[in-house]
């Protein structure tokens, strides 16, 4: 059984799991399921307390697909929720991402 697989499995008895659902979504970018991976970034991204780590990762992921205007999106959203949450850290690290983007891909 591949890790993927054992991560669904836990999925099925708690799919409302964040870190399980992260970790399915960093196991399906690692093999190359870019809009399934993007998918459950997505999902976390709107949930009534966002995971604010799927903000950062997915932002990496879109700018490593040349998808730089979506990652920008979702680093400035994934920037307000850790504000809002009192993650300086992680807002501090999606800025510094965010600004190291530029204008590039525009």
């Amino acid at each position: 059984m591949s890790r993927r697989e054992k991560i669904e499995a836990l999925l099925a008895a708690d799919p409302a799991d964040q870190f399980l659902r992260y970790s399915l979504a960093m196991e399906l970018d690692k093999e190359g399921d870019h809009e399934r991976s993007l998918e459950q970034f997505s999902g976390l991204m709107r949930d009534e307390a966002p995971y604010v780590p799927a903000f950062f990762m997915a932002a990496q992921q879109l700018a490593r697909l040349s998808r730089v205007a979506e990652a920008r999106t979702a680093l400035r959203d994934g920037i307000e929720h850790a504000r809002a949450s009192g993650n300086s850290h992680a807002a501090g690290e999606m800025s510094e991402f965010l600004a190291s983007l530029g204008s590039f891909g525009e």
